[in-house]
């Protein structure tokens, strides 16, 4: 039997060496979920009040919300500084929250805190960015500032920047200024915007980054504002009309439009201002005398997605395949096809929806129409126009789409037709001068304008224009060079055609046309031929899609830049070998 010392001893050489590094020998357990597992039982306590120590009553019909004490301090910064700096409530058994917050609400965000997880819905997203705000759960704030970021339309874009506003979200309230600024005639037309007080629309049309075909734009949006209320707002016309660029009006829209409307003839101020913008234009050379905010061009160029819409195959069949193309990736990907094959087919973008008019479908000249949803990804079939039409022009002016010529399988036509989306309803307009198939159609300066194209007989440089107001059409400065099958878009203010055939050469020349000078003029050519060109502007450019050489048709696209007049290759369509009718939809 061994005595206490060597007991001592024999239990000391069993121990670990004291020398070692007691650190080197730690060994460290982690359980990841513990903090997860644990919440759980948390809100399973919470759920059948069990060790819950005080209670919050919320709202109007003060809702009961028993919870933990201690919880609440460790994830909500608002009850952190209740609980811990010996206030008032600290220490009662019930803290009544006095703000008039929804009770439904609130009782979620408490859930969130002990789950991790909340339901944002369009119906609640307010009322939860609010609680969420006076609770300090910047987290939630966030989440729902994407959540209404997601779903910014034209109908209440307005609307949620002033919530965003009064609720100190600044984020949120740049991605509406920056969605307005892109889509601002589209905002202006909305019963959003005849609402707005004057100081926030003076705030609106005053911004340089508008982004606005002309200032035509923008004025019709001050007059469509005043007018809704016109009794109590004409007084406030002058007030606007200094923030509207008059001088960057073209003479025409100066003489025929501003100077005669009423209100303007009415008011010595309004006048002044008219006065002044057509001295811009009648002395050029005083114009460094003249220069002021309102003589400098708006920055804003929105961009979106191209639409390719039907066309042709290398063989000549028509198709229905519609693809779209991204700027910012650079790539053309596949997008749902039509219901009906159509070639030599009138695109044309209204209300953001993408509208394939007419065309061709390998048999007979059609007088169908489609129309795109791009949220719902869906086309859906709308009311037929009153005629056939095939290489027909199609353009959006103000709350109307218009269709102008075409061929119906026997001639080429001089009729028009515009269609009212609300009714379902095409009418029959103003006949053009001439029968016109193949031409290029596009809305400029308030105005529809139908350019060149061809009657079967003869290929025209002509072009006149459309007054939806008197319901006239009058002639405008002939193009420089006949074209039949052309591209055509408008630019910073500026009218262009590109491509077509003159009757015996495809071509590949680009003309302009300046409103100021009333004059065309060629600028740099594409770097191929292009007949049946789409021409589309996107983002500050041009965009010249599809085609044909005279051999092939082109699956091909090229980019102009009017900052350094040239064109530019982009990648080529991947499904379509030209003849595509186009239309861009706004990215939101």
């Amino acid at each position: 039997m061994l005595g206490e010392d060597e007991l001592h001893s024999e239990l000391t050489d069993h121990r670990i060496p004291q020398s070692l590094d007691e650190e080197e020998n730690a060994f460290t357990f982690r359980q990841e979920d513990i903090s997860k597992s644990s919440f759980a039982v948390f809100q399973e306590f919470r759920e059948r009040e069990r060790l819950v120590d005080v209670v919050l009553t919320v709202g109007v019909e003060k809702r009961k919300i028993p919870v933990h004490r201690i919880i609440l301090a460790a994830t909500i910064p608002y009850f952190h500084a209740m609980f811990t700096n010996h206030v008032l409530e600290s220490d009662l058994k019930e803290i009544e929250i006095k703000q008039e917050f929804d009770g439904e609400s609130f009782a979620s965000l408490i859930d969130f805190v002990y789950t991790g997880v909340i339901r944002i819905r369009g119906d609640n997203v307010q009322s939860i960015l609010i609680i969420a705000n006076f609770l300090a759960l910047e987290n939630v704030v966030d989440a729902c500032c994407s959540f209404l970021e997601s779903r910014l339309h034209v109908d209440n874009v307005l609307g949620i920047r002033v919530f965003a506003e009064n609720n100190f979200c600044c984020q949120l309230v740049n991605q509406c200024n920056t969605f307005i600024n892109r889509h601002f005639e589209l905002v202006s037309r909305t019963e959003e915007f005849s609402n707005l007080p004057l100081d926030q629309v003076t705030s609106i049309i005053s911004r340089d980054e508008l982004n606005v075909a002309g200032e035509e734009t923008v004025y019709e949006a001050v007059l469509r504002w005043v007018r809704t209320r016109e009794e109590e707002r004409e007084q406030a016309l002058v007030k606007l009309l200094k923030f509207v660029r008059l001088p960057l009006l073209t003479p025409a829209f100066l003489m025929d439009v501003v100077s005669q409307e009423a209100m303007i003839k009415k008011s010595h101020s309004c006048r002044d201002l008219l006065d002044e913008a057509k001295d811009y234009h009648l002395m050029p050379e005083r114009r460094e005398l003249l220069t002021s905010f309102r003589t400098r061009t708006r920055s804003g160029f929105g961009s979106g997605i191209i639409y390719a819409v039907g066309g042709l195959t290398k063989c000549g069949e028509s198709v229905s395949t519609v693809e779209v193309f991204n700027p910012d990736t650079g790539k053309w990907q596949m997008s749902e096809a039509m219901s009906m094959l159509r070639s030599r087919v009138g695109v044309t973008v209204m209300d953001l929806k993408l509208y394939a008019i007419g065309g061709y479908d390998g048999t007979e000249r059609l007088s169908t129409v489609e129309v795109f949803d791009s949220e719902l990804k869906k086309w859906t079939r709308v009311a037929p126009m009153n005629c056939k039409r095939s290489a027909v022009g199609a353009a959006t002016l103000g709350d109307k789409l218009y269709v102008c010529g075409g061929y119906d399988g026997i001639c080429s036509l001089n009729t028009v037709e515009s269609y009212d989306a609300k009714l379902d309803r095409w009418k029959m307009e103003k006949t053009m001068s001439k029968s016109r198939s193949a031409a290029g159609v596009v809305s400029f300066e308030g105005f529809l304008i139908a350019l060149g194209g061809h009657d079967g007989l003869s290929i025209f440089d002509s072009v006149e224009r459309y007054n939806p107001t008197t319901k006239q059409w009058s002639s405008m400065p002939p193009m420089k060079t006949r074209r039949c099958r052309l591209g055509v878009a408008t630019l910073n203010n500026k009218l262009y055609v590109c491509g077509g055939y003159d009757g015996q050469t495809f071509l590949q020349t680009v003309e302009m046309f300046d409103p100021e000078t009333r004059e065309w003029s060629f600028i740099a050519s594409m770097n191929i031929m292009r007949s049946r060109v789409a021409l589309v502007a996107n983002g500050g450019k041009l965009y010249a899609i599809g085609g044909y050489d005279g051999v092939s048709n082109l699956s091909s696209v090229e980019v102009y830049d009017p900052e350094v007049d040239s064109w530019q290759f982009v990648a080529s369509m991947c499904a379509h070998e030209g003849g595509v009718g186009v239309g861009v939809i706004p990215i939101f």
